[in-house]
Parts: structure tokens; C-alpha cells; sequence
């Protein structure tokens, strides 16, 4: 299945995409795509529904990120060994894990502020999973157990903070508004398949920056489910998000060229959908 929340910010509908690609209301079926309701059993009872007997979307709706009331966006660093060379950074023995916070996400065509005093502003094309079910302590051959489907996230980063302006950890660069696009869809596990084999590209302005395949992350989505679980329990609908691929801003040389007011990202991940964010000037 692919998920998906549609409508104004803050008021979205739970949908599923049809095999034309409408968008059909799920409403009557479910409140919300928030913590029991991505539930195996909640996923189970949703495939039984005929999406043709659901009334579609209204035309040119927004899309909303995928999950709605997040609790915990976790993320992972330096997952790609050309990512964290060109970043001049040792490869990770073990994952690198930091916090986004959930007040970030927006949905993945929305347009993203510039945040005030930062002048490296950067993309890093990643996707993500969400948690179904309270996990603690999963074992690597449980772990896709505990997925509910998979997504794109956009984990903008302001370079300059991050580490410039550091303090020892990248949360100052990771929390800025608007810096966590997810969606447009959620999509299930049975129909993501293998999600180490996944092509994925972004491209700013119509420039090609990023082109990768999942297949090259140092540690996969199943076992991070089961590695983070080691150290915190993850609760349903929490969102984990798994690192870049090479192509960022900050690895450019001699003179990085990072993100200015106006300019228009493209995301894509095979099977899982695209984005499109416009950089905008702050305001309150």
C-alpha cells in the first residue's frame, strides 16, 4: 500500500493511492496514520479495503508528510562511506544517531524557510522508516517486523551550525523549522521489498547533486530498527531516518555552493515517491 495524509496543515486525511495514482479518503476506515492505527493488525484490516469504493481527494490537494503526530525523529549520520569522506569524516564502526525534533517535519512538497543567521544551508536525500509497534531490544531478523513502511525525508542541515557552532553534537544544525520534509507516501514493506536496492537522486535547480542506491548504506534499515532498540525504545509512529548518500553541499570543492532563497529541490527514491521544496525567505 501506498499511504498518504492529504489537506490544509494540521487538519490532514488518512488516504491511499489508488493503481492509478488518485488519491482515495481513507477516512471512514481510519482517524489518522498515528501510532496504533499503523498497527500490523490496523495495516491488515486496510488491505481488505477495495480502494475504488473510496471517495477520491479532492484535485490538487497538498500532501502532508505521511504519519501524523510523531513523537521521536531520530536520525543517523554518516551512513554512506563516500558521504562521510567527502564530509572529511572517518568511516563509523558504529552508527552515528542524533535528534531531529518532530516540530521539523512538514510535508514533502511544502515550502521550506530559510532560518535566520545561517549562510549554509544544505539538502541530504535519505530514506526513512516508521515504527509500528513499541520496540525495544529487536533482533535483526525481527526488525522488518516492526516497520510499517518506508519514505523519503529531505534532512536539511545548516552546515554552519552544525559545526561551526557545534558545542560537540550537530543538534543545532539538524531542528530549524521546516527542516524535516517527509512523504509524499508511506509505503508498506510488502510492496518496498528488498529496501537496500532502491536508486535514488536529488537534484537542485534541475542540477543532478545526489545519485545513489540504498544498496551502499554501511548499516541498513533493518539493522538500525535493531541497533537503536539497544539503546532506547522507539514507540509507533516514530520515524527514523538513515543518513546521505554523497552530493551535499558541504562536500563540493574548493567552494561549496549551498541552498539561497528560490531555489527548488527534487527528490526520488524508487518505489517511494517524490518530493519538491522551494527555499523561501523567513518569516514569522
Amino acid at each position: 500500500m501506498k499511504l498518504v495524509r492529504f489537506g490544509a496543515a494540521g487538519h490532514e486525511k488518512p488516504g491511499i493511492v489508488d493503481a492509478q495514482g488518485a488519491i482515495r479518503d481513507l477516512s471512514a476506515h481510519v482517524k489518522d496514520f498515528t501510532g496504533e492505527a499503523l498497527a500490523p493488525a490496523s495495516m491488515d484490516k486496510l488491505r481488505k479495503v477495495d480502494p475504488a469504493s473510496l471517495p477520491l481527494a479532492p484535485t490538487g490537494v497538498r500532501i502532508g508528510a505521511p504519519v501524523g503526530d510523531v513523537r521521536n525523529f531520530i536520525a543517523v549520520g554518516l551512513n554512506y562511506a563516500d558521504h562521510a569522506k567527502e564530509s572529511g569524516m572517518p568511516i563509523p564502526k558504529e552508527p552515528i544517531l542524533f535528534n531531529k525534533l518532530a516540530n521539523c517535519i512538514i510535508g514533502p512538497n511544502d515550502d521550506i524557510m530559510m532560518p535566520k543567521g545561517t549562510t549554509k544551508l544544505d539538502w541530504e536525500l535519505e530514506i526513512a522508516f516508521v515504527v509500528n509497534r513499541r520496540a525495544r531490544y529487536v533482533s535483526e531478523a525481527d526488525a522488518p517486523s516492526y516497520i510499517a513502511g518506508y519514505t523519503i525525508c529531505n534532512d536539511v542541515s545548516a552546515r554552519d551550525w552544525q559545526i561551526e557552532r557545534s558545542g560537540g553534537q550537530w543538534m543545532k544544525g539538524k531542528c530549524m523549522q521546516d527542516s524535516g520534509p517527509l512523504g509524499p507516501w508511506l509505503v508498506t514493506p510488502d510492496e518496498v521489498g528488498d529496501p537496500q536496492s532502491l536508486d535514488m537522486f536529488l537534484d537542485v535547480g534541475g542540477t543532478r547533486m545526489q545519485k545513489g542506491n540504498t544498496k551502499t548504506m554501511i548499516f541498513g534499515c533493518h539493522y538500525l530498527m535493531h541497533y537503536i532498540t539497544q539503546f532506547m525504545m522507539l514507540e509507533a509512529g516514530d520515524v527514523v531516518t538513515t543518513g546521505t548518500p554523497p552530493g551535499v553541499a558541504l562536500g563540493q570543492k574548493p567552494t561549496p555552493t549551498f541552498l539561497k532563497v528560490g531555489d527548488v529541490m527534487h527528490l526520488n527514491i524508487q518505489k517511494l515517491g517524490e518530493q519538491k521544496s522551494r527555499i523561501v525567505e523567513f518569516k514569522m
